[in-house]
């Protein structure tokens, strides 16, 4: 029997298909949640290495093959939680990729069920050796 592992982020179709336009146009990425106000909470897309990762910054998992990092003051607040990346029609006022299409991602959570813990994906803190 297989135990599947419980991820700690997602993405919906309608931002799994931004991130692939994004991808076409700039190549590989990556996501960053920080702790900022307004768009700063946003998660944020980058080419990937773009964004410094810091020793305390927090790998949730991937959405769409992109690394998804959050500063390690979010991830006190979020661990409990279950993140959805979504994406929704507006101009955010960040420097993330998707900006120029008119649309911008955003954050849909929810807290973990008791039993999705004992699964419960790692998570890895500080950049990986190939950053």
């Amino acid at each position: 029997m297989t135990t599947q592992t419980t991820s700690r982020v997602d993405v919906t179709p309608a931002a799994a298909d931004i991130i692939s336009k994004v991808r076409a146009e700039h190549g590989p990425l990556m996501f960053h949640q920080s702790g900022g106000c307004c768009d700063g909470s946003s998660p944020m897309c980058f080419e990937k290495g773009e964004f410094r990762i810091g020793q305390s910054d927090v790998l949730l998992g991937q959405i769409e093959g992109c690394d998804f990092w959050m500063s390690s003051d979010q991830f006190e607040y979020w661990q409990h939680t279950h993140l959805t990346i979504d994406v929704t029609p507006g101009r955010g006022a960040s420097f993330s990729l998707e900006i120029p299409m008119g649309v911008r991602f955003l954050i849909r959570s929810r807290l973990f069920e008791p039993d999705e813990y004992e699964h419960m994906a790692p998570v890895h803190v500080g950049p990986l050796d190939e950053d």
